[in-house]
């Protein structure tokens, strides 16, 4: 703003009292301020308010006006509240020095020139910042001069003074200004984000953490895999990036928010552009996985591999060891589009596969890009060469008792394998992508043993399979299972067919469950007890608080009933699939 303005602002109550001349200079903030020295708080532009404290004689007003002046200030504001009349040694003074004075009336409070000029500034700023936003735009429109998100994350931040980052789906920072955000900070803005967005909530969206209020800004994506407006909102809240700014933008004027809204639009431009780089790593792992899936030989397999590595591993030299995930997102039917068969999920399972396998080791924005991922219907296969990830399961991720953990796990031992961990790769993610899930969301991952050989990659396409429907038949919102998981026979057990699972288990236990209904005998209860202590009569009496001969009657009951000898490993093994599997 200009010098000139504070004077045609009548509630303001300034007076000129010298400098018509230089009224056209540019306010670029303003100072309160009664120090006889107080140039190490100016940095040139400031409209500084002074009491006139520091004066006590006329010989005071000199070196003031002239320390002001050095500084570059655009003006200066003295109030008659303290001496009445500005004395005519300060006016002087700035004549001397060419500095515009202004007296404020005693009834005019500093701190109301001051809300006006830091009101007035910020508009302007805005605007300016506005124009430099356009600018960048184009340029990244046109070609990749524009130099990335960062460029405009550091302008709010240098002049709107407003902190923000660039997000992913699962709370990874992607770019940002100053201060990188915490990485559980990140997940819990993003969470808070996919939440409002399934909820319909108009953006943007505003969370309190810490204490602290963020505004969440969607960051569509715009460019050849954007989902069309009219489609379902579940094809793209799991894939789109968000803005975070640490600011409450409820009460932005429209100016500003417009603004931010033209950030988001320059950033998804970028986000096109890194898509757009991944194309080839995607064709690559398509053109392996149909290769491993229609029966190729192996030494073409081997050959397409061969020219993978170099784009997935520059420098390398040789083809690493490999793994195989496989990932798949299902929506239970509700809506329009869901009834209609419409939501395509094999995308945003491609979307995520490539965000959760990002290493945590690598601080670079395309982290991901060693990774191929291919989609074929729902599910979504990822490629992954061993030396893009960590080779060892982090400690602090490392601990029992994570949702989906297989019973009896070993985390000692799957710490020693190289390679993805399926718990691993869910730790961080889990919150964030529960939240856009919601109700009717499930996401299910499985992950190969290593293998060293193009031989090896279609058994690991079925062993990550396997190990997806082993996550699949647990509960939760988002679960993974590793191939280590697949060695016990019994969680094989939710493959088998429903009318089979029933046909079995009704064979053998329902007249167990007939007799007790009749007699209250208790016979299915035993028969679990007699199982879970390996057939010891002495602890499984004692665990049922029963005298052995009780007991050796119930067994024999149960034998009897069923047909079955309980002496026998392969009836005891019938037995113990029909209680697992009812």
């Amino acid at each position: 703003m200009r010098l000139r303005a504070l004077l045609e602002t009548d509630a303001l109550g300034l007076r000129l009292l010298g400098g018509e001349d230089e009224l056209d200079r540019t306010v670029r903030g303003v100072m309160t301020t009664d120090l006889r020295d107080p140039s190490r708080y100016l940095s040139g532009g400031e409209l500084v308010l002074t009491g006139l404290a520091w004066r006590r004689d006329a010989a005071d007003s000199e070196p003031f006006v002239r320390i002001l002046a050095g500084a570059g200030v655009a003006g200066l504001a003295a109030g008659e509240a303290e001496l009445g009349d500005i004395p005519a040694d300060l006016v002087e003074a700035c004549l001397h020095h060419r500095l515009p004075l202004f007296a404020v009336h005693e009834t005019v409070a500093f701190a109301t020139i001051t809300e006006y000029v830091v009101r007035q500034v910020s508009g302007e700023r805005a605007g300016d910042l506005a124009a430099v936003v356009d600018r960048h735009r184009r340029l990244m429109t046109s070609g990749p001069a524009g130099g990335g998100p960062e460029v405009v994350l550091d302008l709010l931040t240098s002049d709107l003074d407003l902190r923000a980052w660039v997000l992913s789906p699962t709370g990874r920072q992607i770019a940002g200004a100053g201060a990188p955000l915490p990485g559980p900070l990140g997940a819990t803005l993003a969470g808070h984000h996919l939440a409002a967005t399934r909820t319909g909530r108009r953006a943007p969206h505003r969370a309190a953490v810490g204490g602290t209020t963020y505004s969440l800004f969607p960051i569509r994506n715009t460019g050849r895999g954007a989902v069309p407006a009219a489609r379902d909102v579940r094809e793209s809240v799991l894939s789109d990036w968000l803005l975070a700014v640490e600011a409450d933008a409820s009460d932005w004027p429209a100016a500003r928010l417009d603004l931010l809204q033209g950030v988001t639009q320059l950033i998804a431009v970028e986000r096109d552009r890194r898509d757009a780089a991944r194309t080839v790593r995607r064709r690559l792992a398509q053109e392996v996985l149909e290769l491993v899936q229609a029966g190729a030989a192996p030494a073409e397999i081997a050959a397409r591999l061969r020219v993978a590595a170099p784009v997935l591993l520059p420098g390398l030299g040789v083809a690493p060891q490999w793994q195989v995930v496989v990932a798949r997102v299902d929506w239970s039917a509700s809506g329009q589009a869901a009834a209609a068969g419409e939501i395509a999920s094999g995308p945003v399972a491609q979307a995520l596969l490539e965000e959760i396998l990002v290493d945590p080791a690598v601080s670079s924005p395309d982290s991901a890009d060693r990774i191929a991922v291919a989609h074929t219907g729902d599910e979504a296969i990822a490629l992954v060469p061993l030396p893009a990830i960590l080779t060892a399961l982090p400690e602090s991720e490392s601990g029992e008792g994570d949702a989906g953990r297989a019973d009896g796990e070993d985390a000692d031992a799957l710490a020693g394998e190289p390679g993805l961990h399926a718990d691993a790769l869910l730790a961080s993610v889990r919150e964030p992508l529960s939240a856009g899930l919601a109700d009717d969301g499930r996401l299910t991952l499985g992950v190969s043993a290593a293998v060293h050989s193009a031989e090896g990659l279609r058994g690991a396409l079925e062993e990550a399979r396997h190990a997806r429907r082993v996550a699949a038949a647990r509960p939760g919102r988002v679960c993974a299972a590793g191939h280590h998981e697949l060695a016990s026979h019994v969680l094989l057990l939710p493959f088998v067919p429903d009318d089979v699972r029933r046909a079995f288990t009704a064979r053998l236990l329902d007249p167990l469950r007939d007799y007790d209904r009749r007699h209250r005998a208790e016979l299915i209860e035993t028969l679990e007890a007699f199982l879970d202590c390996d057939g010891s009569w002495t602890r499984c009496a004692a665990r049922l608080h029963l005298h052995v001969n009780t007991l050796r009657y119930r067994v024999g009951r149960i034998e009897q009933l069923t047909g079955r000898d309980l002496s026998r490993l392969e009836d005891k093994l019938d037995f113990f699939l029909a209680l697992r599997m009812s």
